[in-house]
């Protein structure tokens, strides 16, 4: 409830911002192209928020694939041996210099013609920005497992696990606590950089909105609207992430309540 009210208020000021901005200046506003009490501008809203499901899809499975691929890169970066720690710095160093729009591009075009792999918009996207993402992601799990006291990792051990069952069962549960803002931070970056795959052809918010300025010729309402949808969007995503890190925080001061006294 709270988040809609801040949403509400924020879409009345922009709204309010921009109606004033116009009367300084002699640009001819044409809000009619996203009017909701027009019809005209019914289909418009309604094709341009019609690309709101593909912006989720691409997002959600581009950041597990991130995710799952971050957490198997950063297990070598916390290994004793050199040459395992080396193969996570060669692979974070590499693939977190490469622009997200140039790997789209290049995962898209490149592919099939180095590889013989034709991937369709949406896989190729997917994998541009999970292959971009990942190492970020690898950072993330190495410092959330490097946190972790080294009385757990022994506690565990002295269980006789194994490594995976150590990780898996003692380790990564409680890496996972401290790690999910940061993990929501990243998913929040996510939403965003998948507009990037709308330049290979993605039917997502952003390609919707280029495509209806080539129809209705009025970029700067069309845009604004489109800034609306991914403040929205970003907006819901961050109350749930904030909810969520809340539960864990209530969680850890029943489970330790000495440990939140301290």
């Amino acid at each position: 409830m709270n988040a809609s009210k801040h949403l509400n208020k924020l879409i009345i000021s922009v709204s309010l911002l921009l109606a004033l901005s116009g009367c300084g200046s002699d640009y001819t506003w044409g809000w009619h192209v996203v009017d909701p009490t027009k019809l005209a501008g019914q289909n418009n809203i309604q094709f341009l928020i019609g690309g709101l499901l593909g912006t989720i899809e691409m997002s959600i499975v581009a950041i597990l694939l991130s995710m799952t691929a971050g957490l198997l890169i950063s297990l070598p970066g916390i290994s004793t041996n050199k040459y395992l720690r080396a193969i996570n710095l060669f692979y974070v160093a590499v693939f977190r210099s490469i622009p997200v729009l140039v790997m789209i591009l290049w995962t898209y075009y490149g592919l099939p013609v180095v590889m013989g792999i034709d991937l369709g918009l949406f896989a190729a996207g997917v994998l541009a920005l999970a292959i971009c993402d990942s190492p970020f992601q690898a950072e993330i799990f190495r410092a959330g497992i490097q946190s972790i006291d080294v009385g757990q990792h022994e506690a565990a051990e002295s269980m006789g696990l194994t490594y995976f069952q150590k990780m898996r069962l003692i380790i990564l549960p409680q890496a996972i606590r401290k790690i999910i803002p940061p993990l929501g931070n990243q998913f929040v970056y996510m939403l965003k950089m998948s507009s990037l795959a709308s330049v290979i052809g993605y039917s997502d918010l952003t390609r919707r909105a280029t495509e209806l300025v080539v129809n209705e010729y009025r970029p700067l309402e069309i845009y604004t609207f489109l800034i609306l949808e991914y403040l929205a969007l970003i907006l819901v995503v961050t109350y749930f992430v904030r909810k969520l890190e809340n539960y864990f925080k209530r969680n850890d001061r029943i489970q330790n309540p000495k440990a939140e006294r301290v």
